[in-house]
C-alpha cells in the first residue's frame, strides 16, 4: 500500500473553515446559555455603554475556559473517532498518530495546546507544513501528522 501523501495547506485550511461554522454556532450557543443563566440568577451586571453583561472576570476567568474546554472537546471526539472532524471530512484529511495509529486522548490535549500555540504566534506554525515533512507544528509538538485520503472509488451503475 502506498503511503498517504501530507495533507496540503490550502485543504487544511478549507477543512478549519469548515469547522469554523459549526464551532461558531456551538460558542454562541453555550456563550447565550451561561449568560442568560448568570442573569437568570441575579448575579451583579456591569453596565458598558448602555449594555448590561457580565463582569470581565466572569466573561475571562469562566466563560473563557469553558470555551477552550468545549472546543478541544469537539476537536478530541472527532479525532478520536475517526481521526476526522466534519470539514476534515468533507476536504478527505485525515489526521493520524504518527505510525499510523489511531490518536490517543494525549494526542488531542498535545494538538490542542500546540493548535493553541500555533494561533497565538499568528499562524506561524501553518508555515512548517510548506517544509519537509510537510507537517504543522501542532503535528509535529503531538507526535501527529494530517494526511490527504484518496478519492474513493466510483461507483459503478
Amino acid at each position: 500500500m502506498t503511503p498517504l501523501p501530507p495533507a496540503p495547506l490550502w485543504r487544511r485550511f478549507a477543512a478549519l473553515g469548515y469547522d469554523l461554522l459549526l464551532l461558531i454556532a456551538l460558542v454562541m450557543i453555550t456563550t447565550g446559555l451561561l449568560i442568560t443563566l448568570y442573569n437568570t440568577l441575579g448575579l451583579p451586571m456591569e453596565d458598558r455603554g448602555g449594555i448590561e453583561r457580565p463582569p470581565q472576570w466572569v466573561l475571562q476567568g469562566i466563560l473563557l475556559p469553558i470555551l477552550l474546554l468545549e472546543i478541544w472537546a469537539f476537536y478530541a471526539w472527532f479525532w478520536l473517532h475517526g481521526g476526522q472532524t466534519l470539514g476534515m471530512r468533507a476536504w478527505r484529511i485525515q489526521v493520524q498518530a504518527v505510525g499510523g495509529e489511531s490518536l490517543r486522548l494525549k494526542h488531542t490535549l498535545l494538538r490542542f495546546s500546540a493548535g493553541l500555540l500555533t494561533w497565538i504566534i499568528l499562524g506561524a506554525g501553518y508555515l512548517l507544513a510548506l517544509f519537509p515533512p510537510r507537517q504543522t507544528l501542532h503535528d509535529r509538538l503531538s507526535g501527529t501528522c494530517t494526511l490527504t485520503l484518496p478519492k474513493p472509488p466510483k461507483a459503478r451503475k
